[in-house]
C-alpha cells in the first residue's frame, strides 16, 4: 500500500492553504504528496432538463461517459496547484488525481492509502471560529485515517516562533505541538501521533488536560478550598502517570504538562493560539446513527486557531 500525504483540493483558498500545509508535512515525513481533486457528475435530473438545451446536454453526457470533469478549468486547478507546489517545495514528490463522485465518498476512500488526509477549513469573518463544512465533518467521522483541518489563510510562519525583532518567520523554531488528552481514557494512537509530530518539528509537546469539579464538591468548595487543591493534585498526578512511559520513549521531546480546572475544549482552544499543531482524538463509532465526533473535538475543530489533527481510535 502506498503511504502518502493526501489533500482534498477544490481550488478554494482554504483548500490551497491545506495543500501548502500538506506539502510541508510531506517534506517532514519524507513522503509523497497526493492531490485529490473531486468533481461531481451532473445530476440526472439536470442532465435531462430541457432548459439546458441539446448542446449542453450532449456536452455533459459525453464528458460523463468519458469519466472527464465538466470543464477545462477543473483540469487546470490540480495541474497548476501541483506545478506551484513543486516549485515552492523542491524535493517533495507531487502527484495529482481527478476522481468523479461524491466528495465525502471519494476522500474517505482516498484516505485509506494515506498516512494523513488534509482538508481546508473556512474562516468566519468577525467571529472567533472557523467553519468546518459538512464534507469535512462527514469525512472526519467516517475515516480511520488521521485528518488534519487547515484554516484559510494559514501560512508557514504561523507555525513558527517570531524572530528576535518580533516578525513572523518560517526560519525560526516551531511552536509547540498541543495535545488535548483525556486521562480517563488515554489512547496510545493519539499520544504517539502527537509525540511523533513534536519530534519531527524538533519542538516541545504541550499536553493539556481540563477537568471538571464533580457536582457534589461544588457546594463545599467555598468552605473548604483545599478540596479543590487536592483534586487538582490528583489530576496532575494522573496526567504525569499517563505520560511517564512516553517521556522515556521520546527523550528528545520536551513535555509540558498542564492540568487545569475547567472546560477541556476551552483550555485546548486557548493553547492553540501558540501552537504549530493541535492533536485531539475521536472515538470510532461503528453505529450509522448518533454523534461520531465528540463535543470536545467538535469545539476544537471550529475554534482552534492552529491546524487540528483528529486521530480516530477504538
Amino acid at each position: 500500500m502506498s503511504r502518502n500525504v493526501t489533500v482534498g483540493l477544490d481550488g478554494s483558498p482554504e483548500s490551497r492553504a491545506a495543500a501548502e500545509w500538506a506539502a510541508r508535512e510531506a517534506r517532514l515525513r519524507g513522503a509523497p504528496l497526493r492531490l485529490v481533486h473531486v468533481w461531481e457528475p451532473v445530476p440526472e435530473p439536470m442532465a435531462q432538463a430541457p432548459l439546458l438545451g441539446a448542446e449542453t446536454q450532449a456536452h455533459w453526457s459525453e464528458r460523463s461517459e468519458m469519466g472527464a470533469p465538466p470543464a477545462e478549468g477543473w483540469g487546470r486547478i490540480p495541474r497548476e496547484t501541483a506545478e506551484g507546489l513543486r516549485l515552492r517545495h523542491p524535493g517533495v514528490h507531487v502527484d495529482r488525481e481527478q476522481i468523479p463522485g461524491r466528495p465525502v465518498d471519494v476522500l474517505a476512500e482516498a484516505s485509506k492509502d494515506a498516512e494523513l488526509l488534509v482538508l481546508g477549513s473556512r474562516g468566519l469573518s468577525g467571529i472567533g471560529g472557523f467553519l468546518v463544512g459538512s464534507v469535512g465533518m462527514a469525512v472526519i467521522a467516517h475515516t480511520d485515517t488521521p485528518v488534519v483541518l487547515v484554516r484559510s489563510g494559514e501560512h508557514a510562519a504561523d507555525e513558527h516562533e517570531k524572530d528576535p525583532a518580533g516578525i513572523p518567520s518560517a526560519a525560526t523554531a516551531y511552536r509547540p505541538v498541543v495535545l488535548g488528552l483525556d486521562t480517563d481514557h488515554p489512547d496510545d494512537t493519539v499520544i504517539a501521533f502527537a509525540f511523533d509530530e513534536a519530534a519531527r518539528r524538533q519542538t516541545s509537546l504541550r499536553v493539556v488536560h481540563g477537568w471538571i469539579l464533580p457536582p457534589y464538591y461544588v457546594s463545599s468548595l467555598p468552605a473548604a478550598p483545599e478540596v479543590g487543591t487536592e483534586l487538582g493534585r490528583q489530576d496532575a498526578a494522573a496526567l504525569a502517570q499517563v505520560l511517564s512511559p512516553w517521556r522515556q520513549k521520546y527523550p528528545a521531546v520536551e513535555v509540558l504538562e498542564e492540568s487545569r480546572l475547567g472546560s477541556p475544549a476551552n483550555h485546548v482552544i486557548d493553547a492553540s493560539r501558540e501552537a504549530s499543531l493541535v492533536v485531539v482524538g475521536r472515538r470510532i463509532r461503528r453505529s450509522p446513527i448518533g454523534a461520531h465526533i465528540g463535543p470536545v473535538t467538535h469545539a476544537v475543530l471550529h475554534h482552534a486557531t492552529a491546524p487540528v489533527a483528529v486521530i480516530a481510535h477504538d
